[in-house]
């Protein structure tokens, strides 16, 4: 079982910044990437950024440039730094965590999401 909290969500103004964090505890064994998606009303979870264990990163287009993942492997936490936020970005995030046995796929693992609403 792995655990994930996340924090950091809030209000900010367009063109602001937010820091997401995401602890994982539990059985942390395995866990190959972690990541953040996101969900807004009416639209499907989509995938926001991951970071490998071995510190590989992966963006969605629409937040290059803005958002940074980065990972404590000591602390078990994911970060995500976002700044230039734009209404758009207003969603539920959720931090994932993968695991993997090689290199098949074994389970993911959510966190129960933090709001990021962005005021125009």
């Amino acid at each position: 079982q792995v655990q994930l909290v996340e924090s950091g969500g809030g209000l900010v103004q367009a063109g602001g910044s937010l820091r997401l964090s995401c602890a994982a505890s539990g059985s942390t064994s395995g866990i190959s990437a972690m990541g953040w998606y996101r969900q807004a009303p009416g639209k499907q979870r989509e995938l926001v950024a991951f970071i490998t264990s071995g510190g590989s990163t992966n963006y969605a287009d629409s937040v290059k440039g803005r958002f940074t993942i980065s990972r404590d492997n000591v602390k078990n936490t994911v970060y995500l730094q976002m700044n230039s936020l734009k209404p758009e970005d207003t969603a539920v995030y959720y931090c994932n965590a993968r695991r993997t046995v090689g290199w098949a796929f074994v389970d993911d693992y959510w966190g129960q999401g933090t709001q990021v609403t962005v005021s125009s």
